[in-house]
């Protein structure tokens, strides 16, 4: 597998996580996180927030953390900039979902649809989030209240969500991927309902790039 591919891999097991929860941004605290994912997802259309995100291998072995910034504007519309430990770009504007890595000076590009494959993307678009996955509260950690999601399709990539709230604002999701990695993105400086333009979710690819169809 080629260094992109591998790269991809590894992003695309947070990307894919969150374009299919999207709707779940900054809410009001509620006792039942459920009724919360339920009620939010008829209200928020963009997003903006920074993040951490560290994977850990099915063998317990951690991968340096990475940080950036997160966008979204429903439907289907997600830019991830990772900052650190080197610099990446995946946007979607969706009908395309783009990878940059600066340092290869490569782009690899792969159609909305088949990127995310047969996992539950139609919650961009405001789909029921119960014919998708079943939920279930679960017990508070650290201050945190979370709630699991596990997708119907038993044949996706994702095996199942965790996703966390503190106060107003959505705090921390885990993904578990079909091999056991997993992987967590803690948020800060969360946005609810900016004013972000079409325009940041459009992409080029730059001169010279080696641009590389999936």
């Amino acid at each position: 597998m080629s260094q992109t591919c591998s790269k991809f891999r590894r992003r695309w097991l947070a990307t894919l996580a969150l374009s299919m929860l999207l709707p779940l941004w900054p809410i009001a605290a509620k006792a039942d996180a459920i009724g919360a994912l339920r009620d939010f997802v008829r209200e928020v259309q963009s997003g903006r927030a920074s993040f951490t995100q560290v994977v850990t291998g099915n063998d317990g072995a951690r991968k340096k953390p990475s940080t950036g910034t997160f966008e979204f504007l429903r439907p289907n519309r997600f830019r991830f900039d990772y900052v650190k430990p080197y610099e990446q770009l995946i946007v979607s504007d969706g009908t395309k979902v783009w990878l940059h890595d600066q340092d290869l000076n490569q782009v690899t590009v792969r159609p909305y649809d088949q990127a995310l494959g047969s996992t539950p993307a139609a919650l961009l678009a405001g789909g029921s989030i119960e014919r998708d996955f079943t939920l279930a509260n679960q017990p508070d950690e650290a201050g945190l209240q979370w709630v699991l999601a596990e997708p119907k399709n038993a044949e996706g990539s994702i095996r199942k969500v965790r996703v966390a709230f503190k106060g107003k604002e959505l705090a921390a999701f885990e993904i578990t991927d079909a091999f056991g990695q997993r992987s967590r993105l803690d948020f800060s400086r969360v946005e609810a309902n900016p004013a972000i333009p079409a325009t940041r979710f459009r992409f080029v690819p730059p001169a010279g790039a080696d641009v590389l169809q999936q």
